[in-house]
């Protein structure tokens, strides 16, 4: 029988031939990225108390994400102590106030197929686009892995699915998403996600990059798709070479799979997910005319250059609705900086947007963008659970950037193929 990619991974990391679903084994670690909300503050106080330092502080990078720009004493506090742990450790690897962590590692090219990578963040999983095993721990694991480079893991069984055919306008990896939280529901928990098909094969990375990043919201340990050609124009557009062995790392056509399921794209309509659930989901003609008070482009998963580039899409030539507010986020600095010298900036504050520095920002209730009581937010971040935004009285929507603006200029939920030409 053959393997699938995590288990070819997992089998190099642990040094053994051959793992099989279920087995436990100790991993090597490629690389660790921890960040401002629940690394160096969490991990220090470790350091200190056992007296140790870190395995390889050339293998750890840090990302200023969650808390940035301060907003007071105690996010300030927060942010400079990161930054002490940096300098005290000699750590050459620290993205302060750059953006978002998920989106930061590969635009600085520390992702190669193969790689076994860990990630101080839920959404760590987005890195499996790049065709490594990348998955998310808390405080007390990454604190293991600093010290020591090694962590445990149960070899994972993973789920196929594939996507065939073209999807229709308006529809993207988002709407696939919210499409397969309702389908296959949010608790796959031991279980890795393998997405392939033509469809996959024709996503940019940033696409790629939602599917994987999202199979934390399937309940999954990580997502992955087995590097190609795309994938490796970006490590070199990232300034980086591919490892000479970068296209080894896929199944083998007779890997044994838990399950495998087909979709064809061009039966997929925009989706919709509705309070308080991404797999509270269903078509966006479902949530017609739901009035909102503020739609929010932002988050690892919905403020790329090509998601901004899709809300512009719909609002250039017209305008926010006058009773909402729009707020956008670019996931990093670099696409605010390639989202200005494109034009793309332009649409959206001509059409009324608020530009927000890039960070983490609202999607976890950090920051400017929270909701009151009772406000209603069609966002493109990747989850909607009560409270997740600010107030546990608030209500968030799901949707692509295509359908949070469409929102944003309606005034409510609409079809964002109404507003595409």
């Amino acid at each position: 029988m053959g393997k699938t990619l995590v288990e070819k991974i997992i089998a190099r990391a642990s040094g053994q031939a051959s793992v099989r679903p279920g087995e436990i084994v100790t991993c090597k670690v490629d690389l660790a990225m921890i960040v401002d909300s629940g690394g160096p503050r969490k991990i220090w106080p470790r350091l200190t108390e056992l007296g140790v330092g870190l395995w390889d502080p050339n293998k750890i990078v840090v990302v200023s994400d969650h808390f940035v720009p301060a907003v007071d004493a105690e996010t300030a506090a927060i942010l400079k102590l990161a930054r002490d742990f940096v300098r005290e450790f000699k750590i050459p690897h620290f993205y302060d106030m750059k953006g978002i962590c998920h989106i930061v590692l590969p635009e600085h090219g520390h992702l190669q197929p193969g790689m076994f990578v860990c990630g101080g963040d839920s959404h760590s999983t987005m890195g499996g686009a790049y065709g490594c095993y990348m998955a998310g721990f808390g405080g007390i694991e990454m604190t293991g892995v600093c010290i020591t480079g090694e962590i445990w893991t149960r070899v994972p069984e993973t789920i196929r699915v594939d996507w065939s055919g073209k999807f229709n306008q308006a529809v993207v990896a988002k709407d696939v998403m919210l499409f397969l939280c309702r389908q296959l529901g949010m608790d796959n928990a031991f279980k890795a996600m393998e997405y392939g098909g033509d469809t996959v094969s024709s996503m940019s990375m940033s696409e790629r990059g939602v599917l994987c990043n999202m199979a934390a919201e399937l309940g999954c340990e990580t997502g992955v798709i087995a590097p190609d050609q795309t994938t490796l124009a970006a490590i070199r557009a990232a300034g980086k070479e591919p490892a000479a062995d970068a296209l080894k790392w896929c199944s083998d056509d007779d890997a044994n799979y838990v399950a495998r399921h087909k979709f064809s794209a061009s039966d997929l309509q925009p989706q919709v997910a509705a309070p308080h659930a991404p797999s509270n989901s269903g078509p966006v003609t479902d949530y017609k005319n739901v009035k909102i008070d503020q739609a929010y482009i932002g988050a690892c998963v919905g403020a790329k250059l090509s998601d901004l580039r899709m809300a512009a899409e719909v609002l250039k030539g017209r305008k926010v609705a006058s009773h909402v507010r729009l707020l956008v986020a670019p996931a990093t600095q670099k696409v605010y900086a390639d989202a200005a010298a494109d034009g793309t900036l332009n649409i959206l504050t001509d059409a009324g947007a608020i530009m927000l520095a890039s960070g983490c920002g609202a999607c976890a209730a950090l920051g400017a963008g929270v909701l009151g009581d009772d406000e209603v937010c069609i966002s493109s971040t990747n989850r909607n659970f009560k409270g997740r935004m600010g107030s546990n009285q608030a209500s968030v929507y799901l949707g692509s950037p295509y359908t949070v603006a469409a929102a944003a200029t309606a005034g409510h939920i609409a079809d964002p193929r109404e507003f595409l030409s």
